[in-house]
């Protein structure tokens, strides 16, 4: 066992600890609201999307897997969980010439189109400064689009569990993680610590969050029975924003002053890009809790080996493919 995993197991969490951290509410809140994350470049699949599209579109507005899009897929997966006037889309401006088609039947007060693209930790900040004005109370779902299942009930199963648990404990951010099945370095780890619920989903503390941890530590995290983060993540709104300005104390005031004074181009502009898994979450496992998915099927299509090991695995094969699409000039 490396030196670092060993570190972090000395530091589990007494009960006492444990108490302290998740507070059951008094009053579940029924104000659940879902942000779509759609606005990363997806560099590495480019050369794919250039085959099946035409263009260099970003991952997320391209029909990788089946005849939609992967962002058609996502919304059709949660349009049961949350009201449709409660989805918002976070975008780059960049991409407008995609993302215009994909959501012509969306109002424009729910699209979040970001002049630049900054990271994850940007996009979650400025989606909850929007929510936060229509909605105090909001509990809030971060959905990334560009994302596969092969079982999309079971991923609605995962994230109902999750709302509930967030519902339940205001204070924290409730992740949903998808069983490991080998020792992946590009994901982020979440390791497991005592259930304190098992309806209908177990939900569990978590110990420590691991994002990108190297080939030793990702060994012993499978070893473990730890899971792969999914990011899916959920919470009110509130403890999102806490989180995020206890880390990254600069993204949310220079936000919120761009927003008031509509200079957002030049907020973008002076800011640095900020990931939330490794920035926001990962120093902040206190207040994490965790939700398995073990049967969804869950994968990040984040390259052009990593769609190709789905596609087989899953017995698909979309007309691309049957095509002549060469793997080999797509890794490349």
């Amino acid at each position: 066992m490396s030196s670092d995993l060993t570190e972090a197991s000395s530091r589990v969490r007494t009960p006492v600890e444990e108490a302290s951290v998740v507070r059951p509410s008094a009053q579940k809140s029924r104000r659940r609201w879902a942000v779509m994350l759609a606005g990363g470049d997806g560099a590495r699949l480019q050369s794919l999307t250039l085959k099946i599209a035409g263009d260099s579109r970003p991952k997320q507005f391209c029909s990788i897997v089946g005849r939609e899009s992967l962002l058609a897929q996502t919304r059709a997966r949660i349009e049961s969980l949350i009201h449709v006037d409660r989805e918002l889309f976070v975008v780059t401006r960049a991409h407008e010439s995609y993302y215009r088609e994909e959501l012509r039947d969306v109002d424009d007060s729910r699209i979040i189109s970001q002049p630049l693209n900054r990271g994850t930790g940007v996009a979650v900040a400025i989606a909850l400064l929007h929510i936060l004005q229509r909605d105090a109370d909001a509990v809030v779902m971060f959905v990334p689009c560009d994302h596969y299942y092969s079982d999309s009930e079971a991923c609605g199963r995962a994230i109902r569990a999750a709302i509930s648990g967030a519902e339940q404990y205001p204070d924290s951010i409730v992740l949903v993680g998808a069983k490991a099945h080998y020792p992946e370095v590009e994901y982020g780890w979440i390791e497991l610590g005592s259930a304190i619920s098992h309806v209908p989903i177990p939900l569990l503390q978590v110990n420590r969050f691991w994002e990108k941890p190297s080939l030793l530590q990702a060994q012993t995290l499978l070893q473990r029975g730890c899971l792969w983060n999914t990011f899916v993540t959920v919470g009110h709104a509130r403890a999102f924003l806490d989180l995020v300005c206890s880390q990254v104390p600069n993204v949310v005031p220079s936000l919120a002053k761009a927003m008031a004074e509509n200079e957002l181009d030049v907020a973008y502009r002076l800011m640095p890009a900020v990931d939330f898994s490794r920035e926001v979450l990962a120093p902040q496992p206190h207040r994490l809790l965790a939700v398995p998915d073990t049967t969804s099927g869950w994968a990040d299509l984040g390259s052009p080996t990593r769609v190709m090991d789905i596609l087989t695995r899953n017995k698909i094969q979309p007309a691309w493919l049957r095509d002549g699409f060469c793997f080999s000039k797509a890794a490349g």
